[in-house]
């Protein structure tokens, strides 16, 4: 439990740094700091999901593709989980959005796969 805990907010640490650094990628919330914070768990749960049910399901698939360009397909299925991200964020009525594809998508996800590589080497991994 405490593990998911500790990803769970690692991933909303790396999708905050996209927000802050991506204009594209957007946490449209007037609320308070305390509901924002909220919201962005919130995304954070949803993308981490996807990352556990979805990912592995799009990577098998292609394969091929990810053999082909000796990996760097990844980049491009990680902008693929941020968009699903975006869009279950929708339905589930949060106001978390990633406008485009090719920009805001692929370096939104560069940022997050950085960053929270970079917070899962720091913090414990205790299950």
């Amino acid at each position: 439990m405490t593990n998911f805990v500790v990803k769970t907010l690692a991933n909303a640490a790396a999708l905050g740094v996209a927000i802050w650094l991506v204009s594209g990628i957007t946490l449209d919330d007037d609320s308070s700091t305390g509901h924002q914070a909220l919201s962005l768990i919130l995304v954070a749960l949803i993308f981490g999901l996807v990352n556990l049910i979805v990912k592995p399901v799009v990577r098998l698939l292609s394969l091929p593709l990810f053999v082909l360009t000796l990996g760097l397909f990844t980049i491009v299925v990680n902008a693929a989980m941020l968009l699903l991200t975006s869009w279950l964020a929708k339905q589930f009525e949060l106001s978390f959005h990633v406008n485009d594809f090719f920009w805001s998508a692929i370096v939104g996800a560069l940022i997050i796969s950085v960053v929270s590589w970079a917070l899962n080497m720091v913090l414990p991994d205790k299950n």
